[in-house]
């Protein structure tokens, strides 16, 4: 027996050929199916991913995973953000604030219109500590505050997106400097200098010098 008979028929007492085709000018042909299976694919069929473990699916969806989460596409935005990478710090931290609404997800409130921060002080019951939720809810403001820095400095500047993450923060901190001021920024912008003279007198009052933002 050749090397290739026993390879051959070592393969059919594992169960591993899936069919066997002839061909009048050579040797019996096989198809070898991997383990796990196949899959369809791009037209083609290629073996199957090993399904998750449910304990991994679990450790992804704990709070405490989801904080880590979010805070780590945070800081990874805050680095685009220095590298002058601004589209893609604003990626990072859109994700880390859909970690943020998966978070209240997992803690049951559904609801993706509320503010993240707002959900988690609600929730009586919460497996995440004090200082979680701090971090949550300052990474969260930290987050609409640079993403409208990195709008302002696109070629063309999308003013009522700037406006809105502001006026987001202004929610949770009336004297957040950085939102104050590129709020009136942006309403100088979109034509509404009235307000933007009194978000401009605002930011002047919480720093007279000035700060470049």
């Amino acid at each position: 027996m050749s090397v290739e008979q026993g390879r051959f028929e070592g393969m059919i007492r594992k169960g591993n050929i899936t069919s066997i085709g002839s061909n009048s000018t050579g040797p019996p042909q096989c198809v070898v199916q991997p383990p796990g299976g196949w899959s369809r694919g791009d037209g083609r069929y290629q073996p199957h991913a090993p399904p998750q473990s449910g304990s991994m699916v679990k450790n992804q969806n704990e709070p405490a995973e989801l904080v880590k989460r979010a805070l780590d596409f945070k800081s990874q935005g805050t680095q685009c953000y220095k590298d002058k990478k601004y589209r893609e710090a604003i990626g990072k931290y859109h994700r880390a604030l859909l970690e943020m609404k998966g978070l209240c997800r997992v803690l049951g409130d559904p609801d993706t219109s509320k503010s993240p921060s707002s959900i988690l002080t609600s929730i009586s019951k919460s497996s995440l500590t004090e200082e979680q939720k701090g971090a949550v809810e300052n990474a969260e403001l930290e987050c609409y505050n640079s993403l409208a820095a990195c709008l302002l400095q696109m070629e063309l500047v999308n003013y009522e997106r700037v406006k809105e993450y502001c006026l987001k923060v202004l929610r949770k901190e009336g004297e957040n400097f950085k939102a104050l001021y590129r709020s009136g920024v942006a309403y100088y912008h979109l034509g509404d200098f009235q307000k933007a003279l009194h978000y401009l007198k605002e930011s002047h009052k919480q720093q007279p010098t000035g700060q470049s933002v």
